[in-house]
């Protein structure tokens, strides 16, 4: 028999191991040589046409006179890799098995190790090189600072090195769970599988990326974006550079709202969705002036009393006309009915969620939880004080935030297991409330317990059925968020850190969801967003080395002043200045052709010509428009808010129209409607206080009082 004749040409050297015949790596030192690949069977036929094998992405390995058995799909090799893990029962054996592999992962070259390359939301540092053969096959490298990492790259590329581009992107995240790395315990080793998760998303990014550059299709247009380092900021597209200029705001114009708010004893509370340029001065004027809140709606009345506690005569409140109202009533519930509150505007300053609980079909909705007993109404704090008040005459009604609506829910049917709960108006958390209840119900009682600690799978199975939401409540912003927006996040930022208000629609939910179930994402209200965003950020200063976080702001863009401002006192630090490792940070702000307004104007041969407007200003759409922004937010403008302060407190006669509303008018049943409408927000106060219902609440509930 003729012996064969070798040609190999390799990224590493592949060799054969004299015991097996398997191919391994030879750059590891210790450990056991486990195959890089599924062992080929040769058998050596000297008239057979030379066969060309490829072993690893740099390598091609060209033999004369071999046959070789037909390729494994991925899907099969991950089958096998799933019962080798399966077969080890110990979890400190499944780490070592991990470092196993680690040891086969041939070395990247330094030249790879570049911030692009780069995998985001690892633990450890990880870098990964993805091409393609001419074949058009997928070949991959990768590397980690970790060695449990490193092993986790290297299961990976054994399943998928070699694959076609429809093998890695059928892949799921879910499917590497049969793998049973994840029956190791503790956080840094839950951190440690979410990076199998996100390097498996980053090669599937990439991939679609040089399938398209393959096909001739051209790259998708990105996004806008902000980005912010501890020397600069810097904005990508006309909309993120007039974002970016009120950022830095005129030392005049700050000066100036300073001394007016300490000269007329005046506090500010403004919504996170505030116009950017009112937002940039009350963020540099709060280094002059104290009494300046910048939240979500929730604490905004509790800061306004805090400021009429330390002194202040007046509130201005930044938002829309719900919030005014509920300042204005709380002040009045905490002893404080002389100090005046004040609007941005001589106009109804409205909201289309508030709207929507104010319209009859609300109050039908509310009239059919009324014949179900026993029912409890769990209302949006996003709605007016009177619909608060009506309601709760109707059905008890404990109010809720984005931030504690599911825990509200799941408590009250903890103390009262037979409830009926109604929630409203905002149809899109109502039904992503659902199917967040409807994916617990595949978790086990542990994994439940983490949540709500008085719940099993059976408890959250019986609830459903008395789970009920408002069918025709939207925020227009967050409407937005819908399929195209999905569809490109998906294809151009799945490897990026995705934020979601709980008001977008379903299909942004489930993919937030998706990415906070591999530590990427988060869902919630716009302080949990900063939380979120704050915590990554000092998460990577901590590492203390290079790196370039991503992060899609799933909500109104007028929070970005927050954001920036936030990031930017964490990278500016005195400790993160003892740093070596340079940290950047990318604001991306999603968009929406539906939020395209067009206007007709003559050019100058004298034809009608459709335009895109505010670029300037920072509205209109696209990568050189605006985004996801509030019209009713943006009545507040810095001019208002400096007429109102410079009318107070002599001419506030003239601010008439501009005073926050003081209910005086009574409910069907005989009561105050500030005092009625109040109660709700009473009640979730004590339930953030105590985790527990109010017993008044559940007495109303059980029916043996009505309001």
């Amino acid at each position: 028999m003729d012996s064969a004749t070798f040609s190999i040409t390799s990224y590493y050297s592949p060799h054969f191991n004299n015991n097996n015949n398997k191919l391994t790596s030879p750059n590891h030192t210790t450990g056991l040589r486990l195959p890089l690949f599924k062992p080929v069977n040769f058998d050596i036929h000297p008239s057979s046409p030379p066969i060309s094998i490829s072993t690893n992405p740099r390598s091609t390995f060209s033999c004369s006179a071999v046959t070789v058995t037909p390729v494994t799909s991925a899907n099969s090799k991950l089958q096998t890799l799933a019962a080798e893990f399966n077969s080890v029962s110990e979890p400190i054996d499944r780490v070592k098995r991990l470092i196993q592999y680690a040891s086969q992962l041939p070395q990247l070259d330094e030249s790879l190790r570049v911030p692009a390359n780069r995998v985001m939301g690892c633990t450890a540092q990880v870098w990964l090189d993805v091409r393609m053969d001419s074949d058009g096959t997928m070949r991959f490298l990768a590397d980690s600072d970790s060695e449990i990492t490193k092993g986790f790259c290297s299961c990976l590329i054994s399943v998928l090195d070699g694959a076609t581009p429809e093998e890695v992107l059928g892949m799921k995240t879910e499917d590497l769970g049969d793998l049973n790395v994840a029956g190791l315990h503790g956080t840094k080793v839950d951190s440690r599988v979410n990076t199998w998760h996100n390097v498996l998303v980053s090669m599937q990014k990439r991939t679609k990326a040089l399938v398209a550059e393959r096909e001739g299709k051209p790259v998708g247009e990105v996004f806008p974006s902000l980005v912010i380092t501890a020397e600069d900021i810097g904005a990508k597209g006309s909309f993120a550079e007039a974002q970016a200029r009120f950022l830095f705001p005129d030392d005049a114009k700050v000066q100036e709202l300073a001394s007016l708010l300490k000269d007329r004893q005046v506090g500010i509370v403004a919504h996170f969705y505030m116009d950017p340029e009112v937002q940039g001065v009350l963020t540099s004027a709060q280094k002059l002036w104290p009494h300046i809140h910048i939240s979500d709606s929730l604490v905004m009345a509790d800061s306004a009393v805090s400021m009429a506690k330390a002194g202040c005569k007046f509130i201005a409140v930044l938002g829309v006309d719900f919030m005014s109202e509920n300042v204005r009533a709380i002040l009045d519930q905490a002893g404080f009915p002389e100090v005046g509150v004040y609007r941005m505007s001589d106009e109804q300053i409205g909201c289309s969620l508030a709207d929507a609980a104010s319209s009859p079909a609300y109050t039908s909705y509310l009239s059919e939880a009324s014949n179900s007993s026993p029912s409890l109404h769990v209302v949006y704090i996003n709605t007016s004080l009177e619909t608060k008040a009506h309601a709760h005459e109707l059905v008890p009604t404990i109010t809720c935030t984005s931030s504690n609506v599911v825990q509200t829910i799941l408590q009250a049917f903890a103390e009262v297991p037979n409830l009926n709960v109604w929630y409203g108006p905002d149809s899109y958390m109502g039904a992503n409330i659902v199917e967040l209840f409807q994916q617990m119900t595949f978790m086990t009682d542990e994994e439940i317990a983490k949540i709500h600690p008085e719940h099993t799978r059976n408890s959250i199975n019986s609830l459903l059925p008395r789970l009920h939401y408002f069918q025709d409540g939207t925020c227009i912003v967050h409407h937005l968020f819908g399929h195209e927006v999905v569809e490109k996040i998906k294809d151009m930022y799945c490897d990026a850190f995705l934020t979601a208000h709980f008001e977008v629609p379903g299909e942004m939910f489930s993919l937030a969801m998706e990415a906070k179930r591999r530590g990427m994402g988060v869902v919630g209200s716009t302080q949990n967003i900063l939380d979120f965003i704050k915590s990554r950020v000092q998460e990577a200063l901590d590492r203390n080395v290079d790196d370039h976080l991503q992060f899609v702001l799933g909500t109104e863009s007028g929070m970005v002043t927050s954001i920036v401002a936030a990031v930017r006192q964490l990278l500016c630090s005195s400790e993160s200045s003892s740093r070596t490792g340079k940290i950047s940070v990318e604001i991306v702000f999603p968009v929406s052709s539906d939020s395209v307004t067009r206007v007709s104007q003559k050019s100058d041969d004298g034809l009608n010509v459709s335009v895109i407007p505010g670029v300037a200003s920072g509205e209109g759409c696209s990568l050189h428009g605006g985004c996801a922004s509030c019209p009713y937010m943006k009545m507040n403008s810095l001019t208002s808010l400096l007429k109102v302060l410079t009318s107070l407190p002599l001419g506030k006669d003239g601010l008439t129209r501009y005073e926050a509303g003081r209910f005086s008018l009574l409910t069907p049943k005989g009561k105050l409607i500030a005092d009625v409408g109040c109660e709700p927000i009473l009640h979730m106060r004590h339930y953030q206080a105590t985790k527990k219902l109010p017993e008044k609440l559940v007495y109303q509930m059980l029916g043996a009082a009505k309001c």
